[in-house]
């Protein structure tokens, strides 16, 4: 008896496949088999989906289609949200500072600055965020 319920569940499963667990207890109820939830759960075909593509694969397939990006963020970490952020294709120093500008109005900025060791950090830049009492925090040489 217990192979036959088995088999129904899989073939209401497969012939609905928009039915869950629920719906099918519930019609196997309707035919008076007593059977908990989630054995009909348990014994469900489940389709099977294709694995999703790498991150790898994904830019590999559209590398002719995405423009060369550089994103600027600007975080709040005491209270875990997004201050300032900006894209562009073509970062240079001027963008650079006038984006930590915008992020701080006021003339005055965060405690710390957490920045790679990019070119375009140059001498102005060190000047500004000096001035506006940051203390720069460099990544580690070639970290990612």
């Amino acid at each position: 008896m217990a192979a036959e319920i088995r088999d129904l569940i899989r073939n209401l499963s497969q012939a609905n496949p928009l039915w869950g667990a629920p719906r099918i207890h519930g019609e196997l109820l309707k035919l008076g088999i007593e059977v908990a939830q989630s054995t009909v759960a348990k014994y469900l075909r489940r389709p099977r989906k294709p694995p999703s593509q790498t991150w790898r694969t994904f830019l590999t397939n559209h590398d002719g289609d995405l423009p060369p990006s550089v994103c600027v963020v600007v975080l709040s970490h005491a209270r875990r949200r997004v201050l300032h952020f900006q894209v562009t294709e073509h970062p240079d120093q001027e963008w650079t500072m006038q984006q930590m500008r915008e992020a701080f109005p006021w003339d005055h900025g965060c405690r710390y600055l957490l920045r790679d060791r990019d070119a375009i950090y140059g001498g102005e830049w060190v000047a500004m965020t000096k001035g506006m009492g940051m203390e720069e925090v460099t990544t580690g040489p070639r970290s990612p």
